[in-house]
């Protein structure tokens, strides 16, 4: 009932809309922070994430960190493309630093495509709209205000905390800086383990709040290119031994097939805490398939939604194409790009075999692209971290189940965990089954998540800072 009673103020609040006067001294500076956070355009093609972190590290100087506590970091041959860490020194000698991770750079947006600017942070009914609102300024706003904000209060945490602010997550082939961190400056970011974006809410059509998660490991992105090559000739004398054909046999075997069935113990207990209490074929199936994970009556269910389908397995799909010399010629070589989302614990070496297995034609090759990465490891269930998440979570949203998820997407979590610092997507913000708009038009974030997402992150640090 209390649950019910939750959800129906959540909706309510996703239809306010918050003006300075109805916002608290400490919301109204954090809304200054994200306002600037968002109108600092950090695209790939003509912002600075440079220009973002140098303002962020501004305002913790103005709160009082020292010289020595804010470390700028660019290299030469990407100069907008920079970033920031920041530490709050701990009181304790013994007790490993955390560390708060967060992306400054965002997906591209023409404001053509767009109903408001997407550089402009526009409040109308009941949401944020701006490009980076949910992905994921809205966080690096929320870690900014918050070592602000512990100055200011005079924290004095046991555990070290230490802030980075980055550039590169959204391009692969773009200048990363938490991969370059941990590669050159380790211990500038050494930590027992690390916040990050990736997880987060679900709200159902109503607004009420259903699920928090959080990520406790994703998916590893692995590119291939796929190619077929032919000797051509004059288009005047068609032949079926045509590279663009082959090419496409090709691909429809890459659709047809279906990696199997694959569960940790993330996704069990996803499925397992997800599903419980809700009586409809889906929620039966998921408590079903943590069950058993061969029940193919449920694992048929669960694959309706291409959320779930993705959760259980790797998979692959064709996303670039090319082909052809000229409009009066036979192709003498016809191409693909092919994108995979390797479950936890899989290897390029197996995705590709499987890949080739399926398509069964040696005259399409498969050539794995850089960057090729370990096999993705998710971090542990670990108690001392998942714990203070239920807890807080139960003040903030009280009914409603934390859960654990594994994102079928990547984060720089990726360059961070083979370097021996585990790291979580944090709980607190939410959307609605419409989603946010990341990476596409008119991105929103709901003005009641912001808030209280953020209030939500604040106790959860305190918490582990002092743990």
């Amino acid at each position: 009932m209390f649950g019910r009673m939750l959800g129906a103020a959540l909706a309510l609040g996703l239809a306010h809309t918050a003006t300075a006067a109805d916002l608290r001294p400490d919301q109204v500076k954090f809304r200054e922070v994200y306002k600037e956070l968002v109108e600092t355009n950090t695209s790939l093609s003509v912002g600075s994430c440079t220009e973002a972190a140098a303002k962020m590290g501004a305002r913790l100087k103005a709160a009082g960190f020292a010289d020595s506590d804010i470390t700028y970091f660019s290299v030469p041959e990407h100069p907008k493309d920079g970033g920031v860490v920041a530490i709050l020194k701990g009181t304790s000698k013994t007790a490993k630093p955390m560390l708060l991770l967060g992306h400054l750079d965002v997906v591209e947006a023409k404001r053509a495509d767009w109903t408001r600017d997407p550089f402009t942070l526009i409040e109308e009914n009941g949401y944020f709209y701006g490009r980076g609102t949910s992905d994921m300024k809205v966080i690096d706003a929320t870690w900014v205000d918050m070592l602000v904000r512990f100055k200011a209060e005079k924290f004095q945490p046991k555990r070290t905390i230490k802030l980075a602010l980055t550039c590169g997550e959204e391009t692969i082939n773009a200048f990363n800086g938490a991969d370059w961190l941990a590669k050159n400056k380790r211990e500038l970011i050494d930590a027992e383990f690390a916040l990050n974006e990736g997880g987060g809410g679900r709200a159902d059509k109503d607004g009420n709040l259903q699920t928090q998660g959080v990520q406790v490991g994703e998916k590893v992105v692995q590119q291939f290119r796929m190619e077929t090559v032919n000797a051509g000739g004059h288009s005047s004398v068609p032949i079926r031994d045509n590279a663009i054909y082959q090419l496409a046999q090709g691909l429809l075997k890459v659709r047809d097939y279906e990696f199997p069935l694959t569960m940790n113990d993330t996704t069990r207990a996803f499925f397992a805490k997800a599903g419980a209490g809700r009586t409809d074929p889906t929620g039966k199936a998921m408590v079903a398939i943590a069950k058993d994970p061969t029940d193919r009556a449920a694992e048929a269910e669960l694959n309706k939604d291409r959320g779930f389908h993705s959760m259980l397995r790797t998979t692959c799909v064709a996303t670039l194409l090319d082909g052809g010399h000229a409009e009066n010629a036979l192709p003498q070589r016809a191409g693909a790009n092919i994108n995979c989302r390797m479950f936890p614990g899989s290897s390029m070496e197996a995705t590709k075999a499987a890949l080739e297995a399926a398509i069964g034609d040696p005259g399409v090759k498969l050539t794995p692209l850089q960057p090729i990465r370990a096999k993705p490891t998710p971090p542990p269930l670990d108690a001392k971290i998942i714990g203070p998440m239920e807890k807080v979570a139960a003040k903030y949203f009280p009914g409603v189940p934390l859960v654990p998820t594994m994102s079928t997407g990547a984060s720089d979590a990726i360059y961070l965990i083979p370097v021996g610092i585990p790291t979580y997507g944090v709980p607190g913000f939410w959307s609605g089954p419409e989603g946010s708009g990341a990476h596409g038009l008119n991105e929103h974030m709901a003005v009641k998540s912001v808030y209280t997402g953020r209030d939500y992150l604040t106790d959860l640090v305190k918490v582990l800072a002092n743990g």
